[in-house]
């Protein structure tokens, strides 16, 4: 039976109601406000780290981000770019960046770390390279705008585009390889990319006249803006620095995932690595982390020596040094050889150095350093019949969009260190000059030219 209320129980229920009502109300307000502002926080590009270094970071206005994310979108952008017109001739330039199409990705790009790879080209010597081109492919970008059917990243995400695209379509067999076996030699673009051209065929980039510039390994970051296939940006963590993610686009991802991924090292092994630049260095850095009990680190320049045993190198070696072939030493101070050796030269002859000094009977060697145009190997086929085997590697076996984020978790969370790579800082697209200058001057590891 329902109870009939007083006149004045009725008022007091009412009153309570609203006052129920009201706090719910506020509750849920402030609740959906708080977030909706933490959401918004992540997008935006600098967000502070929570990593206990001394960076300084800072929000980073939400006006700032909207022009970003919505006053350039579906509108050509001019802005600078360092323009290789040809061979050693770099020049910085006003170009525009159009708009991108289905599958694709505009990109602001915000640090750009110099590879070796970009030298090779500009020197003329890449068989592949074109001109005029804007090259670069190390670099922590923030998406600008997408393309018609792009799911995968949105405006204000942070990525590193990745020369090894990943489409990760079921029917690719090497996005999804039969028997178990291993690669990242996605082909989806491959043919467009090594053409200098968007998979449609056509630029992304005109000059101050409206004449083409091409692109370079699908990423093309000596720009400020740049176009990419969307399966070639690996998004990662929002709040990961972008000067330290630009690291990972390349060499030091490939020097570690050819420990990890094509050698697959494993702890008390011994390990040989021939070359000192970032990528050995990476090397070492990764046979450390596996619990390697023994690692050579074999360079002509005795100033790399200091950061190799840092790294976690036992035995530095100066090819110089001795009056026999360096692989003959090695096998000398081992009995046998070592389980696995490195070639990160680019050098036929130092890769057959790194072959015969592999452990008789099982060991195994692992070519990195991309030769010159027309370059041959070579070795006694017994090398091989006695159980050594050869193996190469393109950026370290990583599949950019599904592996390289965890590398930047990896990062964030204290268990890999990569800020001792960057030996050299510059500023605008102009620093890219500079940069070049400090990668030939023999003491730098990587140069990473920040832009505004």
């Amino acid at each position: 039976m329902m109870r009939t209320l007083a006149p004045n129980q009725m008022c007091q229920y009412l009153n309570m109601l609203i006052c129920c009502s009201c706090f719910g109300f506020t509750f849920w307000t402030h609740w959906s406000l708080r977030r909706s502002a933490l959401a918004l926080a992540r997008s935006f590009p600098n967000r502070p780290s929570p990593r206990p270094c001394s960076r300084k970071n800072t929000l980073v206005p939400m006006a700032a981000f909207e022009r970003v994310a919505f006053e350039t979108a579906g509108q050509p952008i001019k802005c600078k770019a360092a323009v290789a017109r040809g061979v050693n001739d770099l020049k910085i330039e006003e170009v525009t960046v159009a708009v991108p199409g289905p599958r694709e990705v505009r990109l602001k790009v915000k640090s750009n770390a110099l590879c070796h790879t970009d030298i090779y080209t500009l020197s003329g010597q890449d068989p592949e390279g074109l001109f005029p081109s804007i090259l670069g492919h190390e670099a922590g970008c923030i998406v600008e705008s997408v393309g018609e059917g792009v799911t995968g990243v949105k405006p204000g995400d942070h990525v590193i585009p990745c020369y090894t695209p990943q489409c990760g379509e079921p029917e690719c067999i090497f996005c999804f390889p039969p028997r178990g076996k291993r690669t990242n030699l996605c082909p989806k673009i491959r043919g467009t990319q090594g053409k200098g051209v968007m998979p449609d065929g056509t630029s992304r980039f005109t000059d101050s006249e409206g004449k083409t510039i091409w692109h370079f390994m699908g990423c093309s970051t000596f720009s400020e803006y740049t176009v990419v296939a969307d399966i070639s940006c690996a998004k990662v963590s929002q709040t990961a620095p972008l000067d330290v993610c630009s690291l990972l686009g390349c060499g030091v991802a490939t020097g570690l995932g050819a420990a990890w991924n094509t050698l697959d090292v494993e702890g008390g092994s011994s390990a040989a690595v021939f070359g000192l630049g970032a990528v050995g260095l990476a090397v070492i850095q990764g046979c450390q982390m596996r619990g390697c009990a023994r690692i050579f680190a074999i360079d002509m320049n005795p100033k790399k020596f200091e950061c190799a045993k840092m790294l976690g190198a036992t035995d530095c070696l100066n090819p110089k040094d001795f009056d026999k072939p360096i692989q003959q030493v090695i096998v000398g101070m081992t009995t046998w050889g070592v389980d696995y050796t490195f070639d990160c030269t680019g050098h036929c002859e130092v890769m057959r150095a790194a072959l015969e000094c592999a452990h008789r009977g099982w060991g195994e060697s692992c070519i990195i350093g991309v030769a010159a145009a027309g370059k041959e190997i070579s070795t006694r086929p017994f090398q091989l019949v006695t159980g050594r085997r050869w193996a190469g590697t393109a950026f370290g076996g990583w599949k950019g969009r599904s592996e390289v984020p965890s590398l930047v978790q990896m990062y964030e969370s204290g268990r890999l260190k990569l800020d001792h790579y960057i030996t050299h800082k510059f500023k605008g697209v102009e620093g890219t000059k500079e940069a070049i200058e400090a990668l030939h001057s023999g003491d730098c590891l990587r140069a990473v030219v920040t832009y505004c």
